[in-house]
């Protein structure tokens, strides 16, 4: 296991409540992002997480603070790069950003592609759901022209997903790959301000609001990301535990 884990496990050690360990770990990730590593250290002291959108690094790092690696975004990182996302799936997208994160920088990469589809839009936004309307459209627009479109469709016809892909590039080049979902309908109005995105519209019947409403810590335990990035950890765990016993 590299020795970077080590470090970061033992700063993490004995901290016992949820909210101080998130708060040491983002510090420990943010220390990390600002003075960068060193190039003669291993590689494997960090994990470059291939987004610049914040709401998503605060679920990634609330998720993955446990897996012993700091989680810098791409800013974080000193990474500048406009990728085209021209894959036919999710998956495709996550795989490539993930593998031209990692050509440029050597580094453990991650890189999800997620957003929602709407089986009675045919799937739609599905992997334009960033793109829909314009990526400068804010979300409030997107999500009152999706309940413009469903406008008098029953509940029984508003079904809908959020899918994550997740893509982890290893330096040698090998690459670990997870998928999560997370079932629901679109709702009638936008409500709450817990998430970002689609969430105020994505309403969860078995919690009875939408994916807005919800405290983090339980949207990052029914989310298609969360499911998607404990997969992922999990993989991870295994090729780290794989190293050490060579």
């Amino acid at each position: 296991m590299p020795e970077g884990v080590y470090k970061v496990r033992a700063s993490l050690n004995g901290l016992e409540k949820a909210e101080d360990f998130a708060e040491e770990y983002n510090k420990i990730c943010l220390r990390y992002a600002e003075k960068g590593m060193e190039k003669d250290t291993e590689m494997e002291n960090r994990i470059i997480f291939a987004t610049g959108n914040e709401g998503k690094m605060r679920e990634i790092r609330m998720i993955l603070a446990d897996i012993g690696l700091p989680v810098v975004c791409m800013k974080e990182a000193g990474i500048t790069a406009d990728i085209e996302e021209n894959g036919k799936s999710f998956a495709e997208n996550a795989a490539i950003k993930a593998k031209a994160i990692m050509e440029m920088t050597g580094e453990i990469v991650m890189a999800d592609d997620s957003g929602l589809e709407i089986d009675y839009l045919d799937g739609a936004p599905g992997i334009y759901s960033a793109r829909f309307m314009g990526e400068d459209t804010s979300y409030d627009i997107k999500n009152t022209a999706i309940l413009e479109k469903l406008q008098g469709v029953p509940e029984e016809k508003r079904t809908a997903r959020f899918v994550c892909a997740i893509a982890c590039v290893l330096p040698d080049g090998q690459m670990l790959q997870s998928y999560g979902t997370m079932e629901g309908i679109i709702g009638y109005e936008i409500r709450g301000g817990n998430g970002f995105g689609y969430d105020p519209i994505f309403y969860l019947p078995e919690c009875g609001c939408t994916s807005a409403e919800i405290a983090p810590e339980k949207k990052n335990e029914l989310s298609h990301r969360g499911k998607a990035l404990r997969q992922m950890k999990a993989l991870l765990q295994e090729h780290f535990d794989g190293i050490s016993e060579k």
